[in-house]
């Protein structure tokens, strides 16, 4: 059976997006491109999320003093003895807010990115509050000759949950956003963490329906994970009542409920994510499971309960 995004997986992937979009495989590359953070400059407030450390994301090519140029030719080697079919490469700015920088800064280190010949676009990961209009406009005009995405950190679609992890915005700062962005027709992402205090399955999967109204292109999520060292680990340590860890076989049965309710256009990142266990500060208790043992879990799951992305999904249209 071909389901509506037009391959046999009963999700629409990531991998399946690219190959209709690009014809091939398409390989992201983090850079650290020295951005910082509002939430850490004073500018927003101070400390960042209580969640945030983003050492446990960044691969060890990244950073060091390097050049954007270097650490792209590092990540080539490191994806091409890893996956061997690569061949074409988005370079994705990661570590925290890669459009937090005057435009002149941004176009230098984005048009470095782009001169590399092996690099077919980029993936710009920032927050809600790092856009502007001029911003947009030039990502815009790159849009002409190469792929660009914007990816926000949304994390919540609950007020109370940001101001608790002190994100430094609300969720109507992540629409505008998504909006404006969506609007120069530039491909948009949506990042959002599974399992934040005080939001249970029934807020995860209600909150869906505020997901499936922005006009997003991806989506990416990831469930909690407490790192060392962060402010919501000594949060944990005060009060480990108000944190709730999935077993993965858990965690399986609420991203499929989570996907028969959302939007069948969108197309799904990631929904769980790894980090080296040393970072850890508690125990997820998942093992070393990757994330390819993951999505395998998932779709078998899918199968067995003969369900797919946006089976409870129920237009906006429809609904008004």
């Amino acid at each position: 059976m071909a389901y509506p995004w037009g391959d046999e997986r009963r999700y629409n992937s990531y991998a399946g997006y690219f190959r209709r979009l690009f014809g091939r495989r398409m390989q992201k590359l983090s850079v650290d491109a020295g951005f910082s953070c509002p939430n850490r400059d004073g500018t927003v407030g101070e400390g960042g999320c209580t969640f945030c450390l983003n050492a446990a994301f960044t691969p060890s090519y990244c950073g060091g003093g390097k050049s954007i140029g270097q650490q792209i030719e590092e990540g080539i080697e490191f994806h091409r003895r890893r996956y061997r079919e690569a061949q074409r490469y988005l370079v994705y700015f990661q570590s925290f807010s890669n459009s937090y920088a005057p435009l002149e800064v941004l176009r230098e280190r984005y048009e470095e990115a782009l001169a590399h010949p092996d690099v077919e676009g980029l993936v710009i990961g920032t927050r809600p509050d790092c856009v502007d209009e001029a911003k947009l406009g030039y990502l815009a005009e790159l849009a002409r000759e190469h792929y660009v995405a914007v990816e926000y950190g949304i994390e919540s679609v609950y007020d109370k949950t940001l101001r608790a992890v002190n994100r430094g915005h609300d969720f109507a700062t992540a629409r505008r956003a998504v909006e404006m962005t969506a609007e120069r027709g530039l491909s948009v992402g949506g990042h959002f963490i599974l399992g934040l205090p005080g939001e249970g399955d029934e807020e995860l999967l209600a909150g869906v329906e505020q997901i499936n109204r922005l006009p997003l292109t991806t989506v990416k999520f990831h469930q909690l994970q407490l790192f060392r060292g962060t402010a919501l680990a000594a949060e944990y340590d005060s009060d480990p009542k108000r944190f709730r860890f999935w077993s993965v076989e858990e965690y399986i049965d609420l991203v499929v409920e989570l996907m028969r309710r959302l939007r069948p256009d969108l197309v799904v990142e990631r929904f769980a994510s790894e980090a080296p266990p040393r970072y850890h500060h508690v125990d997820p208790n998942w093992g070393l499971i990757r994330n390819e043992q993951l999505w395998a879990m998932l779709e078998k799951k899918m199968t067995e309960r003969d369900t797919y992305q946006g089976e409870k999904w129920v237009s906006l249209a429809a609904k008004e």
